[in-house]
Protein backbone atom coordinates (compact mmCIF):
# COMPACT_ATOMS: atom_id res chain seq x y z
CA UNK A 1 0.00 0.00 0.00
CA UNK A 2 1.43 3.63 -0.85
CA UNK A 3 2.25 5.33 2.05
CA UNK A 4 2.71 9.16 2.40
CA UNK A 5 4.90 10.45 5.23
CA UNK A 6 4.61 14.35 6.82
CA UNK A 7 5.16 15.90 10.19
CA UNK A 8 1.98 17.44 10.40
CA UNK A 9 -1.40 15.72 8.78
CA UNK A 10 -4.78 17.83 8.66
CA UNK A 11 -7.79 16.23 8.42
CA UNK A 12 -10.51 18.51 6.59
CA UNK A 13 -9.92 21.61 4.10
CA UNK A 14 -12.69 23.77 6.01
CA UNK A 15 -11.58 26.72 7.82
CA UNK A 16 -10.41 25.05 10.87
CA UNK A 17 -8.62 23.10 8.93
CA UNK A 18 -6.81 25.50 6.44
CA UNK A 19 -6.16 27.41 9.25
CA UNK A 20 -4.29 24.82 11.18
CA UNK A 21 -2.75 24.23 7.71
CA UNK A 22 -1.80 27.65 7.35
CA UNK A 23 -0.15 28.33 10.95
CA UNK A 24 1.90 24.51 10.98
CA UNK A 25 3.61 25.80 7.52
CA UNK A 26 4.44 28.72 8.43
CA UNK A 27 6.00 27.49 11.52
CA UNK A 28 8.32 25.45 9.10
CA UNK A 29 6.54 21.89 9.34
CA UNK A 30 6.01 19.42 6.28
CA UNK A 31 2.05 19.37 6.15
CA UNK A 32 0.03 17.28 4.45
CA UNK A 33 -4.12 17.99 4.23
CA UNK A 34 -6.38 15.34 3.26
CA UNK A 35 -10.12 16.43 2.82
CA UNK A 36 -13.26 14.55 0.91
CA UNK A 37 -14.36 17.35 -0.85
CA UNK A 38 -12.87 17.80 -4.04
CA UNK A 39 -11.75 21.76 -3.58
CA UNK A 40 -10.75 22.83 -0.13
CA UNK A 41 -13.18 25.34 1.78
CA UNK A 42 -15.20 22.97 3.82
CA UNK A 43 -19.10 23.61 3.84
CA UNK A 44 -19.36 26.71 4.98
CA UNK A 45 -17.22 28.15 2.06
CA UNK A 46 -18.38 25.77 -0.63
CA UNK A 47 -18.10 27.66 -3.74
CA UNK A 48 -21.12 28.33 -5.79
CA UNK A 49 -21.61 26.57 -9.06
CA UNK A 50 -20.45 29.42 -11.66
CA UNK A 51 -18.80 31.32 -8.73
CA UNK A 52 -16.01 33.24 -9.88
CA UNK A 53 -13.51 31.21 -8.08
CA UNK A 54 -13.05 30.84 -3.99
CA UNK A 55 -13.58 33.05 -1.13
CA UNK A 56 -10.63 35.36 -0.47
CA UNK A 57 -10.52 34.47 2.57
CA UNK A 58 -9.61 30.58 1.10
CA UNK A 59 -7.29 32.40 -1.17
CA UNK A 60 -5.50 34.08 1.61
CA UNK A 61 -5.27 30.98 3.76
CA UNK A 62 -3.88 28.82 0.71
CA UNK A 63 -1.50 31.61 -0.12
CA UNK A 64 -0.06 30.68 3.78
CA UNK A 65 -0.08 27.18 3.17
CA UNK A 66 1.31 27.17 -0.26
CA UNK A 67 4.20 24.75 0.54
CA UNK A 68 1.47 22.05 2.25
CA UNK A 69 0.35 18.85 0.46
CA UNK A 70 -2.97 18.40 -0.14
CA UNK A 71 -4.81 15.51 -0.94
CA UNK A 72 -8.54 16.04 -2.11
CA UNK A 73 -11.19 13.32 -2.36
CA UNK A 74 -10.06 11.06 0.21
CA UNK A 75 -11.77 9.61 2.98
CA UNK A 76 -10.04 8.60 6.08
CA UNK A 77 -11.06 4.71 7.00
CA UNK A 78 -8.89 3.85 10.12
CA UNK A 79 -6.60 5.22 12.51
CA UNK A 80 -3.80 4.22 14.63
CA UNK A 81 -2.14 5.88 18.11
CA UNK A 82 0.73 4.41 18.00
CA UNK A 83 2.91 4.57 15.83
CA UNK A 84 0.29 7.73 14.21
CA UNK A 85 -0.98 6.95 10.88
CA UNK A 86 -3.79 7.13 8.98
CA UNK A 87 -5.39 4.90 6.05
CA UNK A 88 -6.92 6.39 3.45
CA UNK A 89 -9.35 5.82 0.41
CA UNK A 90 -9.72 7.83 -2.23
CA UNK A 91 -13.13 8.69 -3.18
CA UNK A 92 -12.73 6.85 -6.84
CA UNK A 93 -13.03 3.20 -4.50
CA UNK A 94 -10.66 1.79 -6.73
CA UNK A 95 -8.00 -0.65 -5.13
CA UNK A 96 -4.89 1.74 -6.13
CA UNK A 97 -6.44 4.28 -4.31
CA UNK A 98 -5.55 3.23 -0.93
CA UNK A 99 -2.70 4.59 0.94
CA UNK A 100 -1.51 4.71 4.44
CA UNK A 101 -0.67 8.22 6.20
CA UNK A 102 2.43 8.52 8.99
CA UNK A 103 2.93 11.44 10.96
CA UNK A 104 4.35 13.24 13.73
CA UNK A 105 1.14 15.14 15.06
CA UNK A 106 -2.34 15.10 13.76
CA UNK A 107 -4.83 17.94 13.41
CA UNK A 108 -8.48 17.11 13.35
CA UNK A 109 -10.02 19.33 11.54
CA UNK A 110 -13.60 17.72 10.86
CA UNK A 111 -16.23 19.70 11.59
CA UNK A 112 -20.01 18.56 12.08
CA UNK A 113 -23.29 16.94 11.02
CA UNK A 114 -26.35 18.00 10.54
CA UNK A 115 -28.79 17.24 13.71
CA UNK A 116 -31.71 15.88 12.02
CA UNK A 117 -35.02 15.00 14.46
CA UNK A 118 -37.56 12.75 12.71
CA UNK A 119 -40.92 13.67 12.03
CA UNK A 120 -44.32 12.56 10.08
CA UNK A 121 -43.58 12.54 6.10
CA UNK A 122 -40.15 13.65 6.78
CA UNK A 123 -38.77 10.73 4.25
CA UNK A 124 -40.82 12.29 1.38
CA UNK A 125 -38.62 13.95 -1.58
CA UNK A 126 -38.13 17.66 -0.71
CA UNK A 127 -37.51 17.51 2.90
CA UNK A 128 -34.07 18.18 3.30
CA UNK A 129 -31.17 19.55 6.10
CA UNK A 130 -30.62 22.96 5.72
CA UNK A 131 -27.36 22.81 5.18
CA UNK A 132 -28.15 19.93 2.36
CA UNK A 133 -30.26 22.40 0.33
CA UNK A 134 -28.02 25.24 0.43
CA UNK A 135 -25.03 22.39 -0.95
CA UNK A 136 -28.02 21.31 -3.50
CA UNK A 137 -28.23 25.01 -4.44
CA UNK A 138 -24.39 25.52 -4.73
CA UNK A 139 -24.17 22.60 -6.59
CA UNK A 140 -27.09 23.99 -9.67
CA UNK A 141 -30.76 23.47 -7.85
CA UNK A 142 -32.79 25.72 -9.46
CA UNK A 143 -34.96 26.93 -6.70
CA UNK A 144 -36.18 30.24 -8.64
CA UNK A 145 -39.58 30.81 -7.71
CA UNK A 146 -40.18 27.58 -5.19
CA UNK A 147 -41.70 27.67 -2.06
CA UNK A 148 -39.59 27.05 1.39
CA UNK A 149 -39.89 26.29 4.42
CA UNK A 150 -37.23 26.94 6.77
CA UNK A 151 -37.39 25.38 10.17
CA UNK A 152 -35.21 24.47 13.59
CA UNK A 153 -32.39 26.12 15.26
CA UNK A 154 -29.67 27.91 15.31
CA UNK A 155 -28.10 30.69 13.44
CA UNK A 156 -27.56 28.79 10.48
CA UNK A 157 -31.35 29.22 9.23
CA UNK A 158 -31.06 32.40 8.95
CA UNK A 159 -27.83 32.29 6.42
CA UNK A 160 -29.26 29.55 4.52
CA UNK A 161 -32.75 31.73 4.46
CA UNK A 162 -30.97 34.55 3.09
CA UNK A 163 -29.31 32.87 0.81
CA UNK A 164 -32.41 30.78 -0.54
CA UNK A 165 -33.41 34.64 -0.70
CA UNK A 166 -30.80 35.20 -3.05
CA UNK A 167 -31.06 32.44 -5.29
CA UNK A 168 -34.88 33.44 -5.90
CA UNK A 169 -36.70 30.83 -4.00
CA UNK A 170 -39.29 32.40 -1.97
CA UNK A 171 -38.86 31.44 1.49
CA UNK A 172 -42.72 31.25 3.02
CA UNK A 173 -40.90 31.67 6.90
CA UNK A 174 -38.42 30.46 9.05
CA UNK A 175 -39.35 28.83 12.05
CA UNK A 176 -37.11 28.63 15.38
CA UNK A 177 -37.82 26.63 18.11
CA UNK A 178 -35.65 28.90 20.79
CA UNK A 179 -37.74 31.34 22.50
CA UNK A 180 -37.71 34.36 21.27
CA UNK A 181 -36.94 36.69 24.12
CA UNK A 182 -33.56 34.18 24.74
CA UNK A 183 -32.61 34.91 20.96
CA UNK A 184 -33.41 38.65 21.89
CA UNK A 185 -31.18 38.59 25.05
CA UNK A 186 -28.63 37.23 22.47
CA UNK A 187 -28.99 39.77 19.97
CA UNK A 188 -28.44 42.33 22.35
CA UNK A 189 -24.96 41.11 23.47
CA UNK A 190 -23.84 40.92 20.02
CA UNK A 191 -22.74 44.92 20.68
CA UNK A 192 -19.75 43.28 22.43
CA UNK A 193 -19.17 41.39 18.91
CA UNK A 194 -19.20 43.59 16.37
CA UNK A 195 -18.56 41.72 13.60
CA UNK A 196 -21.20 39.72 14.48
CA UNK A 197 -23.56 42.12 14.95
CA UNK A 198 -23.09 43.39 11.92
CA UNK A 199 -23.69 39.98 10.20
CA UNK A 200 -26.49 39.34 11.98
CA UNK A 201 -27.99 43.06 10.68
CA UNK A 202 -27.31 41.81 7.33
CA UNK A 203 -29.09 38.27 7.54
CA UNK A 204 -32.34 40.26 8.99
CA UNK A 205 -32.02 42.97 6.32
CA UNK A 206 -31.78 40.22 3.57
CA UNK A 207 -35.23 38.57 5.48
CA UNK A 208 -37.17 41.40 5.58
CA UNK A 209 -40.43 40.70 4.69
CA UNK A 210 -40.23 36.62 5.43
CA UNK A 211 -41.67 36.03 8.36
CA UNK A 212 -39.65 34.67 11.89
CA UNK A 213 -41.07 33.26 14.22
CA UNK A 214 -39.97 31.84 17.33
CA UNK A 215 -41.06 28.65 19.80
CA UNK A 216 -42.00 26.90 16.55
CA UNK A 217 -41.40 24.19 14.31
CA UNK A 218 -42.40 21.64 12.08
CA UNK A 219 -45.11 19.38 13.21
CA UNK A 220 -45.61 17.21 10.16
CA UNK A 221 -45.15 17.45 6.55
CA UNK A 222 -47.78 15.71 3.41
CA UNK A 223 -47.69 14.76 0.03
CA UNK A 224 -48.03 12.09 -2.21
CA UNK A 225 -45.10 11.77 -4.50
CA UNK A 226 -42.97 14.44 -2.70
CA UNK A 227 -43.43 17.19 0.00
CA UNK A 228 -46.57 19.37 -0.80
CA UNK A 229 -47.78 20.92 2.53
CA UNK A 230 -46.36 21.72 5.82
CA UNK A 231 -48.37 21.98 9.32
CA UNK A 232 -46.18 23.45 12.01
CA UNK A 233 -46.52 24.59 15.24
CA UNK A 234 -46.35 28.27 16.26
CA UNK A 235 -46.67 29.47 19.69
CA UNK A 236 -49.05 26.53 19.73
CA UNK A 237 -51.37 27.01 17.42
CA UNK A 238 -50.83 25.27 14.06
CA UNK A 239 -50.89 26.74 10.51
CA UNK A 240 -50.13 25.10 7.06
CA UNK A 241 -47.98 26.03 4.25
CA UNK A 242 -48.42 25.26 0.78
CA UNK A 243 -44.47 24.37 -0.44
CA UNK A 244 -41.99 22.81 -2.73
CA UNK A 245 -39.31 22.06 -0.39
CA UNK A 246 -38.65 22.24 3.25
CA UNK A 247 -35.04 23.07 4.86
CA UNK A 248 -35.04 21.44 8.56
CA UNK A 249 -31.97 20.94 10.91
CA UNK A 250 -31.89 21.00 14.35
CA UNK A 251 -28.14 22.22 15.26
CA UNK A 252 -25.16 20.71 14.73
CA UNK A 253 -23.69 17.08 15.93
CA UNK A 254 -19.24 17.35 16.13
CA UNK A 255 -18.11 15.05 13.86
CA UNK A 256 -16.29 13.39 16.65
CA UNK A 257 -15.81 9.53 14.91
CA UNK A 258 -12.12 9.76 14.11
CA UNK A 259 -10.93 11.36 17.16
CA UNK A 260 -12.76 8.49 19.22
CA UNK A 261 -11.08 5.51 17.26
CA UNK A 262 -7.52 7.17 18.17
CA UNK A 263 -8.96 7.40 21.79
CA UNK A 264 -9.83 10.71 22.36
CA UNK A 265 -11.78 11.42 25.05
CA UNK A 266 -14.74 13.78 24.34
CA UNK A 267 -16.27 15.99 26.90
CA UNK A 268 -19.35 14.35 27.63
CA UNK A 269 -21.95 11.91 27.20
CA UNK A 270 -23.81 14.39 25.20
CA UNK A 271 -24.27 14.02 21.28
CA UNK A 272 -23.48 17.61 20.80
CA UNK A 273 -20.19 17.34 23.20
CA UNK A 274 -17.33 17.76 21.00
CA UNK A 275 -13.72 16.40 21.77
CA UNK A 276 -12.05 17.40 24.90
CA UNK A 277 -8.81 19.56 24.56
CA UNK A 278 -6.71 21.16 26.54
CA UNK A 279 -5.71 25.48 26.22
CA UNK A 280 -3.12 24.48 23.75
CA UNK A 281 -6.20 22.28 21.62
CA UNK A 282 -4.32 18.92 22.68
CA UNK A 283 -6.40 16.00 22.86
CA UNK A 284 -6.06 13.19 25.85
CA UNK A 285 -4.18 11.00 22.75
CA UNK A 286 -0.82 12.21 22.42
CA UNK A 287 0.14 14.55 19.12
CA UNK A 288 -3.53 14.71 18.74
CA UNK A 289 -5.29 18.32 18.33
CA UNK A 290 -8.21 18.86 17.28
CA UNK A 291 -9.94 22.38 15.58
CA UNK A 292 -13.31 23.30 14.81
CA UNK A 293 -16.52 22.30 15.10
CA UNK A 294 -15.05 18.82 16.20
CA UNK A 295 -14.41 20.07 19.51
CA UNK A 296 -17.83 21.82 20.11
CA UNK A 297 -19.83 24.12 17.61
CA UNK A 298 -18.64 27.51 17.36
CA UNK A 299 -18.78 29.26 14.00
CA UNK A 300 -16.74 30.33 11.18
CA UNK A 301 -14.45 32.64 13.26
CA UNK A 302 -14.19 30.31 16.47
CA UNK A 303 -12.92 27.77 14.04
CA UNK A 304 -10.11 30.41 12.65
CA UNK A 305 -9.00 30.76 15.95
CA UNK A 306 -8.66 27.21 16.72
CA UNK A 307 -7.35 25.87 13.65
CA UNK A 308 -4.43 28.91 14.66
CA UNK A 309 -3.44 27.72 17.87
CA UNK A 310 -3.95 23.78 16.60
CA UNK A 311 -1.63 24.19 13.57
CA UNK A 312 1.30 26.00 15.63
CA UNK A 313 0.57 23.37 18.61
CA UNK A 314 0.90 20.53 16.22
CA UNK A 315 3.89 21.96 14.52
CA UNK A 316 5.59 22.72 18.20
CA UNK A 317 4.87 18.69 18.74
CA UNK A 318 6.29 17.78 15.44
CA UNK A 319 9.41 19.76 15.40
CA UNK A 320 9.85 20.96 18.89
CA UNK A 321 10.64 24.21 20.36
CA UNK A 322 13.15 26.49 18.30
CA UNK A 323 16.55 26.41 18.77
CA UNK A 324 17.17 30.34 19.05
CA UNK A 325 15.62 32.68 21.81
CA UNK A 326 14.09 35.45 19.70
CA UNK A 327 11.94 32.44 17.83
CA UNK A 328 11.01 30.83 20.82
CA UNK A 329 10.12 33.88 22.59
CA UNK A 330 7.69 34.65 19.53
CA UNK A 331 6.73 31.39 19.62
CA UNK A 332 5.48 31.76 22.97
CA UNK A 333 3.35 35.35 22.53
CA UNK A 334 1.82 32.97 19.38
CA UNK A 335 0.68 30.88 21.17
CA UNK A 336 -0.63 32.92 24.23
CA UNK A 337 -2.19 35.24 21.95
CA UNK A 338 -4.12 31.99 20.24
CA UNK A 339 -5.03 30.65 23.68
CA UNK A 340 -6.60 34.09 24.32
CA UNK A 341 -8.90 34.18 21.04
CA UNK A 342 -9.75 30.79 20.90
CA UNK A 343 -11.27 31.29 24.90
CA UNK A 344 -12.91 34.93 24.18
CA UNK A 345 -14.87 32.79 20.82
CA UNK A 346 -15.79 29.79 23.56
CA UNK A 347 -17.65 32.01 25.70
CA UNK A 348 -19.48 32.91 22.91
CA UNK A 349 -20.23 29.61 21.47
CA UNK A 350 -21.18 28.82 25.64
CA UNK A 351 -23.71 31.35 25.26
CA UNK A 352 -25.08 30.01 21.68
CA UNK A 353 -25.67 26.40 23.32
CA UNK A 354 -27.79 27.85 26.09
CA UNK A 355 -29.86 30.09 23.67
CA UNK A 356 -30.61 27.09 21.14
CA UNK A 357 -31.08 24.25 23.45
CA UNK A 358 -33.71 21.81 22.12
CA UNK A 359 -36.78 22.02 24.12
CA UNK A 360 -38.79 18.63 25.23
CA UNK A 361 -41.25 19.34 23.13
CA UNK A 362 -39.07 17.88 20.30
CA UNK A 363 -38.51 14.56 21.66
CA UNK A 364 -42.52 13.85 21.01
CA UNK A 365 -42.52 14.80 17.19
CA UNK A 366 -41.88 11.36 16.00
CA UNK A 367 -45.08 9.02 16.22
CA UNK A 368 -44.11 5.22 16.48
CA UNK A 369 -44.77 4.60 12.51
CA UNK A 370 -42.45 7.40 12.22
CA UNK A 371 -39.07 6.00 10.04
CA UNK A 372 -36.15 7.03 12.64
CA UNK A 373 -33.10 5.23 10.55
CA UNK A 374 -33.55 5.99 6.88
CA UNK A 375 -31.10 3.65 6.04
CA UNK A 376 -32.62 0.12 6.87
CA UNK A 377 -36.44 1.46 7.14
CA UNK A 378 -36.55 1.45 10.76
CA UNK A 379 -39.30 3.22 12.62
CA UNK A 380 -39.51 4.28 15.95
CA UNK A 381 -42.01 1.71 17.50
CA UNK A 382 -39.46 -0.58 16.76
CA UNK A 383 -36.77 0.69 19.22
CA UNK A 384 -38.70 2.06 22.05
CA UNK A 385 -38.56 -1.97 23.63
CA UNK A 386 -34.29 -1.61 23.55
CA UNK A 387 -32.54 -0.20 26.44
CA UNK A 388 -29.58 1.26 24.14
CA UNK A 389 -27.92 1.82 20.55
CA UNK A 390 -26.54 -1.99 20.53
CA UNK A 391 -29.59 -3.76 22.06
CA UNK A 392 -31.36 -2.23 18.89
CA UNK A 393 -28.74 -2.50 16.37
CA UNK A 394 -28.67 -6.63 16.60
CA UNK A 395 -32.96 -6.89 16.49
CA UNK A 396 -33.21 -3.93 13.82
CA UNK A 397 -30.46 -3.36 11.90
CA UNK A 398 -30.89 0.50 13.01
CA UNK A 399 -27.43 2.54 12.39
CA UNK A 400 -26.13 -0.15 10.03
CA UNK A 401 -27.16 1.13 6.89
CA UNK A 402 -24.56 3.66 4.79
CA UNK A 403 -24.43 6.45 6.92
CA UNK A 404 -23.56 4.42 9.83
CA UNK A 405 -25.62 5.68 12.67
CA UNK A 406 -24.74 9.85 11.87
CA UNK A 407 -28.62 10.55 11.47
CA UNK A 408 -30.51 8.31 13.87
CA UNK A 409 -27.95 8.44 16.40
CA UNK A 410 -27.93 11.94 17.39
CA UNK A 411 -31.87 11.88 17.18
CA UNK A 412 -32.29 8.37 19.01
CA UNK A 413 -29.68 10.09 21.58
CA UNK A 414 -31.97 12.95 22.16
CA UNK A 415 -35.45 11.37 21.90
CA UNK A 416 -34.77 8.26 23.68
CA UNK A 417 -31.67 9.15 26.25
CA UNK A 418 -29.41 6.67 24.18
CA UNK A 419 -25.54 7.41 24.22
CA UNK A 420 -24.16 7.10 20.32
CA UNK A 421 -21.97 3.67 20.13
CA UNK A 422 -17.88 3.88 20.06
CA UNK A 423 -17.08 3.81 16.75
CA UNK A 424 -15.22 1.11 14.78
CA UNK A 425 -13.23 1.21 11.27
CA UNK A 426 -13.58 1.31 8.84
CA UNK A 427 -15.56 4.69 9.32
CA UNK A 428 -17.67 4.55 6.11
CA UNK A 429 -17.99 1.55 3.52
CA UNK A 430 -15.30 0.73 1.58
CA UNK A 431 -14.92 -2.47 -0.92
CA UNK A 432 -12.98 -5.35 0.61
CA UNK A 433 -9.87 -4.74 -1.31
CA UNK A 434 -9.48 -1.40 0.62
CA UNK A 435 -10.95 -3.30 3.82
CA UNK A 436 -8.08 -5.95 3.01
CA UNK A 437 -5.17 -3.18 2.42
CA UNK A 438 -6.23 -1.19 6.09
CA UNK A 439 -5.10 -4.76 7.92
CA UNK A 440 -2.23 -4.70 5.71
CA UNK A 441 -1.23 -1.20 6.27
CA UNK A 442 -0.67 -1.67 10.16
CA UNK A 443 -1.38 -5.26 11.33
CA UNK A 444 -1.08 -4.11 15.26
CA UNK A 445 -3.33 -1.18 15.31
CA UNK A 446 -6.17 -3.37 15.81
CA UNK A 447 -7.32 -6.73 17.54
Amino acid sequence: MRELTCQVAVVGAGPAGLAAAAAATERGADVLVLDENPAVGGQIWRAARGSHGPRRAVQRLRARAAAARFESGVTVVDAWAAPLGLHVVRGTMERDSTACVRAEALVLATGATERFLPFPGWTLPGVLGVGGLQALVKGGLDVRGKRVLVAGSGPLLLAVAASLVKTGAVVVAVLEQAPKRAVLRLGLGLVAWPGKLTQGAQLLTALRGVPLWHSAWVHAVEGEDRVRRVRTKVDGHERTFDVDFVACGFGLVPATQLGELLGCARNGANQGDGLRVDDDLSTSTPRVFAAGEATGIGGVDAALAEGELAGLAAARAALGPPPDGARANADVRALARGRAAVARHRRFAARLERVYALRAELRTLAQDDTLVCRCEDVPLGALRPFDDAREAKLATRCGMGPCQARVCGAALQFILGWEREKPRPPLVPIPFAALAEAGAGEPSART
